[in-house]
């Protein structure tokens, strides 16, 4: 990917800035478990805190976290959508498009092909299907819209990838390689070995064909152990996903890296703006929970 590279330093090492960065998602983050049980206490080996502790950024680059709600009884989600800790909804899966024509009509758009600026597109979150890549954070954010929904927070998404114990992966604490999409082919070094000494561009990484070999992007839920206790499948791996936070940040890794920038559900690159796009990185949506209907009591007869 072009940009900024922006590597891990050891915390001590790391620009005072960069630490504080840190400090400050650990405790947007705290606020999902407040209150809640959870097996391993917060910042032990195996937590989401203890994963996003261990990275701090070598280069400072801000980030908007967010914030969670407070969790609510009685909430419920679309059949889509998991319910994260009673505060927010989360797609079940990464999301594919289509798009709707000037008449309503929804047509089918393919995943590997970057969107036309003046077209529109609608998020979906469903299983067996190939995810759609090759866009933007602001598309991203569009289509979530066009769906009634939104862009999931920095700190939202990082809460629900851990499942409702917090662990560092969807799983459970430790990983376990090829539970979720975490390895594979690379299609640049197949496709563009030719240009990768004079660093690949934004031609390269939009190549449709990046996403075709075998090997490469998996269909949704195609990884069926890749899931946590919220029913949100392949949070880790398989594609990065966006987040809403403006000045560029994804999360979770892909299928060729979910380690180099922080650990599992830690994962978060924040070295691209929220309009660069490649094959690597997709999206999924969030929205606010609704109050359930009360069941309809039997009337007497």
């Amino acid at each position: 990917m072009v940009g900024l590279l922006v590597h891990a330093a050891a915390p001590e090492q790391a620009p005072t800035a960069s630490r504080e960065q840190v400090a400050a998602a650990l405790a947007a983050l705290a606020a999902a478990f407040k209150g809640h049980e959870r097996r391993l206490a917060s910042g032990a080996h195996g937590t989401i805190e203890r994963a996003i502790a261990a990275y701090v950024p070598g280069v400072f680059r801000p980030v908007q976290e967010g914030a969670i709600s407070p969790a609510k009884p009685g909430m419920h989600c679309p059949p889509d959508m998991g319910l994260a800790f009673g505060a927010v909804c989360v797609d079940r899966y990464e999301a594919s498009l289509v798009e709707r024509a000037a008449d309503g009509t929804l047509l089918a758009h393919p995943p590997n092909q970057s969107l036309v600026s003046d077209h529109v597109y609608v998020a979906r979150s469903i299983a067996g299907v190939i995810p759609q890549a090759y866009l933007s954070g602001a598309q991203a954010l569009a289509a979530c819209r066009e769906a009634g929904k939104r862009l999931c927070a920095p700190v939202e998404w990082r809460a629900a990838c851990g499942g409702s114990q917090g662990y560092a992966f969807p799983y459970g604490p430790d990983r376990v390689p090829g539970r979720c999409h975490d390895s594979g082919v690379n299609p640049m070094v197949t496709y563009h070995a030719d240009s990768q000494a004079r660093g690949w561009g934004p031609v390269e990484l939009n190549d449709p064909r990046n996403i075709e070999l075998d090997g490469t992007l998996a269909k949704t839920g195609g990884f069926p152990e890749c899931v946590n206790d919220f029913g949100l499948y392949d949070m880790v791996g398989n594609l990065h996903e966006w987040t809403a936070d403006p000045n560029g940040t994804f999360q979770g890794g892909y299928w060729l890296d979910t380690s180099l920038h922080g650990d599992g559900c830690a994962y978060r690159t924040i070295a691209h703006p929220f309009d660069y796009h490649d094959y690597s990185i997709g999206f999924r949506c969030c929205m606010d929970p609704e109050l359930a209907p009360r069941a309809q009591s039997a009337m007497p007869e």
